[in-house]
């Protein structure tokens, strides 16, 4: 068996590996990221208009944003729009309700406690530590040098 040099092996990753679309991925993700914070601002409308204030409005968008992404994740929706849309749908909030609804649902036959809820954290686990733990660490930053 011949075994390929370094610079060999890169020619042929080079061959093997598609171009990226890089214009059209970015004017994707820009119109669809843009298309979610926009069905976001027409929520938050809605929700001011059946008289909650600004702040409370705010709190629905964020929950019925997640809800929309984690339903469209269990659907399997949600990978076909991503496909597409690229990192327009990284969105914050939908992109981390989708990456605690996935690994939940590949292991959905193992059941409701040891498939769907031990494996919903998989992924989002070391996020929530990550983000847990810097929100305390700018917390403590600010109450101690009066920032807020």
């Amino acid at each position: 068996m011949k075994t390929a040099s370094k610079q060999q092996y890169s020619e042929m990753v080079k061959q093997a590996s598609p171009n990226s679309p890089v214009l059209k991925n970015c004017v994707f993700a820009f119109l669809f990221g843009g298309f979610i914070c926009t069905i976001g601002q027409v929520l938050c409308q809605l929700y001011q208009n059946l008289g909650l204030e600004l702040k409370d409005a705010r709190a629905f968008v964020s929950v019925s944003l997640i809800l929309i992404s984690a339903v469209f994740t269990a659907l399997g929706w949600y990978d076909n729009i991503a496909k597409v849309a690229g990192a327009g749908t990284l969105v914050p909030i939908t992109g981390f309700a989708n990456s605690m609804v996935s690994p939940a649902m590949e292991f959905k036959s193992e059941g409701f406690i040891t498939g769907l809820g031990a494996k919903m954290f998989t992924v989002a686990g070391p996020v929530l530590v990550f983000g847990i733990t810097a929100s305390v660490v700018f917390g403590f930053i600010a109450f101690f040098f009066h920032l807020y």
